[in-house]
């Protein structure tokens, strides 16, 4: 597993709808193993194997992460800001960021009221400003303009245990993991196409796995994201399933998963001994899973994510343990596939 490949991508801001470095940088990477990179209209990175089989498989991971965008200036040079996906107002306080203004980067802050004068009492998103030291709205416009994004400015840390702890990591960590599957099922000459989507958007609208699905339209698609982990103080275990940090890869089970390709990943964790543990998703996945799905004729679809702890807060936790788990995972499934396999959940 390229550790450096991933802190590489960890480090690249790429907020949803701004994924355009992050996707050049994961195609530098996997066109020296893949047969053919394609690229789409909505953005997404494609890396191939046998491009001419019948037989199709699709990996999605989406490279985009959370974040701000940029609502107004005040006379004074503060910077109001409207959500970029499912971000929350209470970890921004204190934060640093970096807004990716169109002519040119520009640190700031969001203001915290001091304890002297009352501390950070109840607040709400439209609350927040960004403070980068400017005294005029002119200054700021010199960089930023409205409609800009801007993200935590957070580097990855090491943490005990084999474990990283950073922003964003919803989903880079699944844009590297099929990246890293291409990588190793390339040495194993697979009898199936495979197809390893750097998926945009997914934070925001999941159009970029709706093209992926369309464009490519494969016989079956496993999604890659994170999920929940309910194994840190505060979880209300009788309302989640239990999902650990270096319990390995996570199954998903419910309706919109298709039971055939869940028995394939199965039968590849028990063929590794690798362990699994289960989530459900009784009507939806909340994933790109859940686009893919519904392009085309339809195609059949499973899920299956990297455990995480502090989902959408600048410090998201997992286990470098799983994220090689399931790689492993992955890569025996897709390796042992002929072609002949039927996800007809009626088929014998």
């Amino acid at each position: 597993m390229n550790q450096d490949f991933l802190l590489e991508l960890l480090s690249t801001p790429s907020p949803s709808g701004a994924e355009m470095e992050i996707q050049h940088k994961w195609m530098d990477y996997v066109s020296e193993f893949a047969d053919e990179m394609r690229t789409d209209n909505a953005g997404n990175a494609i890396g191939v194997l046998n491009p001419e089989a019948d037989f199709k498989i699709l990996l999605a991971g989406h490279c985009d992460e959370i974040g701000f965008m940029i609502k107004s200036i005040d006379n004074n040079g503060f910077i109001r800001v409207e959500k970029l996906g499912g971000i929350s107002q209470k970890p921004a306080i204190g934060m640093k960021v970096t807004i990716l203004g169109t002519h040119g980067k520009l640190t700031g802050v969001f203001g915290v009221n001091a304890e002297h004068h009352g501390g950070a009492k109840e607040f709400k998103f439209e609350d927040l400003y960004i403070d980068c030291g400017a005294n005029t709205k002119e200054e700021v416009e010199k960089y930023v303009q409205i409609g800009d994004l801007a993200v935590y400015k957070r580097e990855t840390e090491f943490l005990l245990n084999d474990k990283i702890s950073g922003r964003g990591l919803d989903n880079r960590t699944g844009s590297f993991i099929v990246a890293e599957v291409l990588r190793e099922v390339a040495k194993r000459n697979p009898k199936v196409g495979v197809y390893a989507v750097s998926t945009v958007n997914e934070e925001t609208n999941m159009g970029g796995a709706y093209f992926a699905g369309a464009g490519i339209k494969p016989t079956m698609a496993i999604a890659c994201d994170v999920t929940f982990s309910s194994d840190y103080p505060g979880v209300d275990s009788s309302k989640h399933t239990e999902v650990n940090l270096g319990g390995g890869p996570v199954l998903a089970k419910g309706a919109p998963i298709n039971h055939k390709i869940n028995q394939l990943l199965e039968n590849a964790a028990k063929k590794l001994d690798l362990k699994l543990q289960y989530e459900l998703t009784p009507r939806m996945t909340g994933t790109d899973a859940d686009k893919l799905r519904l392009t085309g004729h339809g195609v059949p679809v499973s899920l299956v994510s990297l455990p995480l702890r502090y989902m959408h807060a600048p410090v998201e936790t997992v286990s470098l343990t799983d994220m090689k788990e399931e790689i492993d995972l992955l890569v025996e499934m897709i390796a042992n596939l002929t072609g002949e396999e039927s996800v007809n959940p009626l088929s014998k």
